[in-house]
């Protein structure tokens, strides 16, 4: 199932209200006719009743009228000319409003799911809604990545309830499943997030998702246990990290080198000192070594790979490759944060 991000009440509320202001105009039509009763006729000549007004003032905004309780008075007439008729025409249009909010609601979600099928394109699908996925999400809109090109695949009601209160379109379902990938255009995607809390479930997913985009689609997968990282590699995916690994490794940092979890958490948490960032090599920086760049290059991507800059082998930039650099947060660049 689709939620897209709500953009107005939903239809059982707008149905709620609909019904509520139909049994205040009853409400208020029987308070009208039973504090004018003496002026109505019953065929039995008995007076009429709270039942009775109750009965009248259904049957009459209903426009069934059976003539059994008729107007005597003038007055009754009056009222009857002046409000009850006016009260049967707005009863009748909200019963119709119902109706066709009822009937039209599913009409115009398929052209809203549509309208935005229409438009999706290199999206990102983040396949669970936790902790993992919920930072991965935070990450993309903090390197300007938009709303609209992020999908949540998500099957626990409290995750789909998060997703949809933050603005994000959601495929409520299990990702382990083909049809619900599809939902979410996997084919169409431009990377596949696995943040599932169980690694069993993120080797399906990565089997699945390989299998529906025949590998053209990147998979990046989160695994609790570094043996299921292999696992996971020849399942598909592309980049695999060890959460339970990296965190380790950096709680031994904060015991040897308290000063380099430091570093850590400053180049991961944006907008404070020092950030993470990637650009392409511009054409004049093409044959020399990264280190006599004035930029403090810490990588260099060739192909798709990581070039070790240290060692007794110079490395020179070559056309196309990326340099991973280190730079100040609060300064404008071209690059793009990683």
């Amino acid at each position: 199932m689709i939620h897209l991000p709500v953009v107005r009440q939903g239809p059982l509320r707008a149905l709620g209200v609909r019904l509520l202001m139909a049994c205040s105009l009853v409400l208020v039509a029987v308070a009208v006719i039973y504090s004018d009763r003496d002026g109505y006729r019953d065929v039995n000549e008995d007076g009429l009743t709270l039942l009775d007004c109750f009965y009248y003032a259904v049957v009459s905004l209903s426009t069934t009228g059976y003539g059994d309780i008729t107007p005597a008075t003038q007055g009754a007439r009056l009222v009857n000319v002046l409000f009850i008729t006016p009260a049967r025409v707005l009863f009748l249009i909200i019963l119709v409003g119902t109706t066709l909010e009822v009937l039209t609601d599913q009409y115009r979600k398929g052209l809203r799911v549509a309208r935005w099928r229409s438009k999706l394109k290199d999206h990102v699908i983040i396949c669970g809604y936790g902790t993992k996925g919920r930072a991965a999400v935070a990450a993309l809109l903090e390197t300007g990545y938009e709303k609209n090109r992020i999908v949540i695949v998500e099957n626990r009601e409290g995750g789909v309830r998060q997703a949809r209160a933050g603005g994000f379109v959601v495929i409520e379902g299990d990702a382990t499943r083909s049809a619900v990938l599809n939902e979410a255009d996997v084919k169409n995607a431009k990377s596949v997030i696995i943040a599932t809390d169980r690694d069993e479930a993120s080797v399906l997913i990565t089997l699945t998702v390989r299998q529906l985009t025949a590998g053209q689609v990147r998979i990046i997968a989160a695994v609790r246990e570094q043996e299921n990282a292999a696992l996971l590699k020849q399942s598909g995916a592309h980049h695999v990290i060890v959460s339970s690994s990296t965190a380790g490794r950096l709680l031994g940092l904060t015991t040897t080198a308290p000063p380099l979890i430091d570093v850590v958490e400053d180049l991961l948490t944006p907008g404070q000192g020092m950030a993470l960032a990637m650009r392409s090599a511009e054409r004049a920086e093409v044959g020399r070594n990264p280190r006599e760049l004035v930029t403090l290059v810490v990588a260099l991507i060739r192909r798709g790979k990581v070039l070790p800059l240290g060692g007794e082998q110079a490395v020179t930039i070559e056309t196309g490759d990326l340099l991973v650099y280190i730079r100040d947060d609060e300064s404008v660049s071209n690059g793009v944060s990683v």
